[in-house]
């Protein structure tokens, strides 16, 4: 699903953020992403959701080589990738609805089916009310709800999560966790970026360590640790 050979990242003449990067990630994996704040977590994040070159070395997606595609071919890409922004990016002058329609427009979907799945998913994250709202007159936590309906509503291959669970109380964070965990079973790769350690032990899945611009990969129990059980609502 996701290979980096000896990747290399900097930004203009500055110093290397990530440096001689090997990663290698099986489809339908779930790594949470760790690491201090500079560390390089969101830069790496931005080289899997191809919003960033590598200054040198490989990365491929899919069993494609994404460095050598072009303009077009990469945005077919991307739309097998569901992104959750840790600013959230919502297009201020669409309502909820048309924001998290809208990979599934890109996609060439029916109305119909559009309209379906959006209601489902955005009556799911607790946002029924605020179907046709005005993302600035929501609040922080709304939006993340909004922008992580968006990022999930197309059933990605793979799905880049950047603090997902940041703006949201324990009962929210829980519930959209499960719905990760649920996409995971069904086959969508997951990397999670986080701060939140007791979240990571809690979810029980190997974690991906920055450190000094590269990834150690750490193995952990995948036995019992799911704290997200139960249907969903």
């Amino acid at each position: 699903m996701v290979r980096f050979e000896d990747v290399t990242l900097r930004y203009g003449q500055g110093p290397e953020i990530l440096t001689g990067l090997s990663l290698h990630l099986e489809p339908g994996s779930f790594h949470c992403l760790v690491g201090p704040s500079g560390a390089g977590k969101s830069s790496l994040l931005k080289l899997l959701y191809l919003e960033q070159r590598p200054s040198s070395g490989r990365i491929s997606l899919f069993g494609r080589d994404v460095i050598r595609l072009s303009r077009d071919a990469r945005a077919g890409l991307r739309r097998r990738i569901g992104v959750v922004f840790q600013d959230f990016r919502l297009i201020e002058h669409l309502s909820v609805y048309d924001n998290v329609a809208l990979p599934l427009r890109l996609a060439g979907e029916r109305e119909r089916e559009i309209r379906r799945k959006v209601e489902e998913l955005v009556a799911w994250v607790g946002l029924a009310a605020q179907l046709q709202a005005d993302p600035r007159t929501l609040s922080g936590g709304q939006q993340q709800r909004v922008a992580i309906a968006r990022a999930l509503v197309g059933r990605p291959n793979l799905l880049v999560a950047d603090e997902p669970t940041g703006s949201l109380d324990d009962r929210i964070g829980n519930r959209l966790m499960h719905l990760f965990q649920e996409l995971h079973r069904n086959g969508t790769t997951v990397v999670l970026a986080t701060h939140n350690l007791a979240l990571v032990e809690r979810l029980g899945h190997p974690v991906l360590r920055l450190h000094e611009g590269q990834v150690l990969q750490e193995n952990k129990d995948q036995g019992s640790h799911d704290l997200l059980q139960g249907e969903l609502p």
